[in-house]
């Protein structure tokens, strides 16, 4: 399994669109700003057929080294949870027996 990265999809993008890297980077770059600064303001994020993305609390618990077996307390935080749509979980399913289309390769 290759791990997809932002240069990447960045190529993938100019290629598919015509536009240069650059500008497809610079396109990529302010969508995941975007999208962080909604997070970090506590609101939801919703690509459309892709999926969701919210901020959610996580409460204070124990958590136990597994090496020793002595107990810690994990502070409370803030964590992202994306949730897929209908529509990437279909087609999850449909691709779990095919092969995936690359990033980079003709749709």
């Amino acid at each position: 399994m290759t791990t997809i990265t932002r240069a990447m999809l960045s190529d993938a993008a100019a290629r598919r669109t015509g536009l240069n890297r650059a500008d497809t980077a610079a396109i990529g770059e302010a969508m995941f700003a975007l999208m962080g600064e909604a997070l970090m303001a506590g609101e939801n994020v919703k690509l459309t057929a892709f999926g969701s993305l919210q901020v959610r609390s996580r409460a204070e618990r124990l958590g136990r080294n597994p090496r020793t077996g002595t107990e810690h307390r994990i502070a409370p935080r803030q964590t992202v949870v994306f949730t897929p749509s209908a529509q990437l979980r279909e087609a999850l399913d449909r691709a779990g027996s095919a092969s995936p289309a690359r990033v980079g390769e003709p749709a």
